[in-house]
């Protein structure tokens, strides 16, 4: 009795061990070939479907967040308010491919009277402007909320900012009107579709009076441009001091004149 249980015990093992090698034959044979998306890290991947054969894997970013360093309102004249902030990024290495921004102008009580919102970027250690203009609200505000979200880090490698450079400024009083101009000059080896001039016209006391800014197209390399921009209207204060700022967003491909640039990149980053 004992030697036909275990006579019984042996065949089912060897039955086991069949079917497990035949299994596992079938496994490797048809199993399907490792690839960059099938959620696994396999291959010579550093990462889940990342890194060797497959893409880089993407660093982790610890970027500190872009400080507001003043936000503003200048009455524009016919119940119209322009909004200005003056923000910076902190990082070094780190520049905002996109972020979201809203402008609200508020009453006393906290109720909203008008805002206002729109996307930008910014690069690695900079400061800039943010301008919009002609808001209107026949209730004049009594401060501005601004506010900043859905920020897209990217790493710059071997970063260097473009050269755009502002001569000849010049700011006069004409016929109740209040005129800036000046000359824009392309000194980065790049030609652009698109630029943006963005200026403030600030008191004694250092507080934005006057706010304005205008587009270029298409500035090629080394090319300079004449710029004006008037105010209709006279300023509640004098102006004692005029500060342009010039951009061109280096993290839209389509802003770069691709017939003088068909392989080259404004910067390496990842």
């Amino acid at each position: 009795m004992v030697n036909r249980n275990a006579k019984r015990l042996t065949i089912a093992l060897l039955y086991i061990l069949f079917f497990g090698i035949v299994g596992s034959l079938f496994y490797y044979i048809f199993k399907p070939a490792p690839t960059c998306t099938d959620g696994k890290k396999n291959q010579s991947e550093t990462g889940v479907d990342c890194g060797g054969v497959c893409i880089p894997c993407k660093k982790e970013i610890n970027a500190q967040e872009i400080k507001i360093d003043e936000k503003y309102f200048v009455y524009g004249n016919n119940n119209v308010f322009d909004v200005m902030a003056s923000i910076t990024n902190p990082n070094d290495t780190y520049g905002a491919i996109s972020f979201n921004y809203e402008f609200e102008l508020v009453d006393q009580a906290g109720n909203v009277l008008q805002k206002r919102s729109g996307r930008n970027f910014i690069l690695p250690d900079e400061s800039k402007y943010i301008i919009e203009l002609n808001l209107q609200s026949s209730i004049n505000p009594y401060r501005l909320n601004f506010k900043i979200t859905e920020v897209e880090w990217d790493e710059f490698l071997e970063y260097s900012e473009p050269k755009l450079g502002i001569y000849q400024k010049n700011y006069y009083e004409e016929f109740e009107k209040n005129i800036v101009s000046g000359l824009l000059r392309n000194e980065s080896y790049f030609d652009f579709n698109f630029l943006e001039v963005n200026i403030v016209l600030r008191d004694g006391d250092g507080n934005p009076i006057g706010l304005g800014k205008s587009e270029m197209r298409t500035i090629k390399s080394q090319e300079e441009r004449d710029f004006k921009l008037i105010w209709p209207y006279k300023f509640s204060e004098n102006v004692a001091n005029v500060d342009i700022r010039a951009e061109a967003n280096v993290f839209d491909s389509d802003n770069f004149i691709k017939k003088y640039l068909p392989t080259r990149q404004f910067q390496d980053y990842q």
